[in-house]
């Protein structure tokens, strides 16, 4: 019998490395493990599938799922809506498959208080000079847009302490090393492994 799926809120300032390390978790694995792909009311961009990338819905739909109470957590940003289903999610982990959230504190706690067996993971920078020069190397951004990123980082960062586990990206190979090891952690758990090897636990105790 597999166990649960777990549910992973994973957050960072921009820069820290985030997405990137997401993604190299799930690059490799198998089918127990899957980014949550939320809803939203903007447009798609070049390239974007509908179910992959995002659930585009129009805000009509959104406003109802939302008067539903579908949405573990959602938000308005920049006139568009963006949220993450609380159905999508229980089918998910019911299935015994950890699903990952790429959201930010203020998310995680909207998440938190509906789920609160979530694990949080809080992606750091190892400096602030070398989360300037990550954001200064990107080249997508001026010195303006920069500085507000810097500041806003530094008031995200003031909530690690709302997370359960905290992971410095100095080496990106050393930070997925710790990701890899969080998951692993939690499938080692006593209700993890009771969940899946119930037969076996059964049979070693039977007299």
């Amino acid at each position: 019998m597999s166990a649960q799926g777990t549910l992973y809120i994973i957050s960072a300032p921009s820069g820290a490395g985030k997405s990137s390390l997401i993604s190299a978790l799930l690059k490799d694995q198998p089918s127990d493990m899957q980014l949550s792909v939320s809803h939203t009311t903007r447009a798609p961009r070049p390239g974007e599938t509908n179910g992959k990338h995002y659930h585009f819905v129009s805000q009509d739909e959104f406003k109802g799922l939302i008067e539903q109470d579908n949405f573990v957590e959602w938000a308005e940003v920049f006139g568009n809506f963006y949220g993450t289903s609380k159905v999508v999610i229980e089918e998910t982990l019911a299935q015994g498959i950890d699903v990952f959230l790429d959201i930010d504190w203020q998310g995680a706690q909207q998440v938190k208080n509906l789920m609160p067996q979530a694990v949080g993971v809080f992606i750091l920078p190892p400096s602030k000079t070398e989360l300037e020069r990550r954001l200064n190397g990107r080249g997508q951004d001026n010195k303006e847009v920069i500085a507000g990123r810097m500041a806003q980082a530094v008031s995200e960062m003031s909530h690690y302490n709302e997370y359960e586990y905290i992971i410095v990206n100095d080496n990106f190979a050393t930070a997925l090393g710790d990701l890899t090891a969080i998951i692993r952690s939690q499938r080692l758990t006593q209700t993890s492994q009771t969940h899946t090897h119930n037969d076996m636990l059964k049979s070693l105790l039977a007299e």
